[in-house]
């Protein structure tokens, strides 16, 4: 390895959102040292890349990914760091080193992990992994009036924490569906306005249709019974602009929920962005489903015993030691949460959920799952609606109308979304046919290209935006 020479090309500036505790200037300086008492005192979300000497330090939360690939120039290592699969790519083809490179080579930054490489010659240096989250696990009382308010005090604080940093004139969008998380969002996101001293009014409700979806029917039911129909806008888009390869693409995944859930928000979001060209700010309410296990067993290869044995299952997958765990990917909401950030990024919107934050994720562990549960997955299925409504009482005074839990795709697109449903190895098979016509142009046999052992080649600045 030739000694003196840059090894690291960040292609973002360190990023935050809704962070408290510690500025972002002192995460990245948390990062640069492996301060990890230092992460662990802050909320909301960060992701940072810092340098010291021959060691590289990376660390996230959920609501902002940041992966890296690991390139050969110069005799050794090379590391490369984005958000994006693709723009880890674009440089390698800037470099004429694209023909290296393979989106499942590229490693994705697990959440609520600080990570060390050392850029010391060959072999590949393995990362290591530093967890800076690690909440209290069932300790609370079994109460739910007790729970709930727990729970939603504690969402409320982060998203009224959020909104005190948004210019006061500036409208504020939320996905809705009426569901119990974008319903819970948008009256904590009202109340919470009023006590700033701003127009509750600036948070306005969208809905997707795309023809027949129950969502529409139920977002309409839900804020005439809550005298708020003067906030609602229903979004009715073609059916025909509901894109799975363009999801896919977006997303750059292939679980299939996650593939059709980013389809959908990419509809809507085109259509905000058409009639609204100014609007900045999104409010919604992923990861509440993640913090109290709403999710339908069935639909998976889990059981009740699995998920409450994993307490952090839904956020993080298997944890960064476990076999099921995938290095291009990570785990859990820390995965799945680009459905929400990508599609955001591409039309230009800052997206932010309350119930992403490490405190509201906190206060979600806190409950005595396996002891209020007992062994009933049917006893699960209910518990969200009884937590959040009775925290919403206790924090707005509100009684927010409960509707039956759907996803997102499905609630917008009625008897067609049978139609949309394709497996994962339908989506896997895009994804790769998506990246083979790119890689085409890499390995094209007429483009230049540059071996790693080539050291007439300028030197790449390092770089940090």
């Amino acid at each position: 390895m030739l000694a003196g020479v840059e090894r690291l090309m960040t292609l973002n500036s360190p990023q935050s959102q809704a962070l408290t505790g510690k500025t972002l200037e002192q995460i990245t300086s948390a990062t640069h040292t492996g301060d990890i008492e230092a992460l662990r005192d802050s909320d909301g979300h960060f992701a940072v890349v810092s340098r010291d000497g021959q060691t590289v330090r990376l660390s996230r939360t959920i609501g902002i990914p940041l992966r890296y690939f690991v390139a050969k120039m110069f005799h050794g290592p090379y590391l490369i760091v984005a958000d994006r699969i693709d723009r880890l790519y674009q440089w390698c083809q800037e470099q004429k080193i694209g023909w290296q490179f393979d989106p499942a080579y590229t490693r994705m930054v697990p959440a609520h992990h600080l990570i060390e490489i050392d850029q010391i010659g060959c072999p590949d240096p393995a990362p290591r992994y530093y967890r800076f989250f690690d909440p209290v696990i069932g300790q609370g009382s079994p109460d739910i009036d007790e729970r709930g308010a727990h729970y939603i005090q504690t969402t409320y604080n982060a998203l009224k924490s959020w909104l005190a940093t948004l210019p006061v004139e500036e409208p504020i969008a939320i996905a809705f569906s009426g569901g119990i998380d974008s319903t819970s969002v948008l009256l904590m996101a009202r109340h919470a306005l009023t006590e700033l001293g701003s127009s509750p009014d600036r948070v306005r409700a969208f809905t997707l249709d795309l023809g027949g979806g129950k969502d529409a029917k139920q977002a309409e039911e839900t804020l005439q019974s809550l005298g708020l129909l003067h906030i609602w806008e229903r979004v009715q888009v073609p059916v025909e602009e509901y894109s799975l390869e363009e999801a896919i693409a977006v997303i750059e995944d292939y679980h299939p929920l996650d593939v059709e859930c980013a389809a959908a928000g990419l509809c809507l979001l085109k259509a905000i962005r058409s009639a609204y060209p100014n609007l900045k700010y999104l409010l919604d309410g992923d990861g509440g489903d993640e913090n109290l296990k709403s999710y339908p067993l069935e639909d998976s290869d889990l059981t009740i015993s699995s998920v409450l044995r994993n307490p952090l299952l839904y956020q993080e997958g298997w944890g960064v030691y476990a076999m099921k765990h995938s290095l291009t990917y990570s785990g859990g909401l820390s995965r799945s949460y680009v459905r929400t950030f990508a599609p955001a990024m591409k039309y230009g919107f800052q997206a932010f959920s309350p119930y992403s934050n490490r405190s509201v994720i906190a206060a979600s562990l806190e409950i005595p799952f396996e002891e209020i549960l007992n062994g009933s997955a049917e006893r699960l299925a209910g518990l969200k609606a009884e937590v959040v409504s009775t925290g919403v009482r206790t924090v707005t005074g509100i009684e927010m109308p409960i509707h039956p839990k759907r996803r997102f795709q499905d609630g917008v697109g009625g008897e067609t979304y049978r139609q949309w449903k394709v497996s994962k190895a339908w989506c896997k098979q895009v994804f790769l046919r998506q990246w083979e016509e790119r890689l085409s142009t890499a390995w094209d046999p007429e483009a230049e290209r540059f071996s790693g052992n080539d050291l007439s080649r300028p030197v790449p600045m390092a770089q940090t935006l």
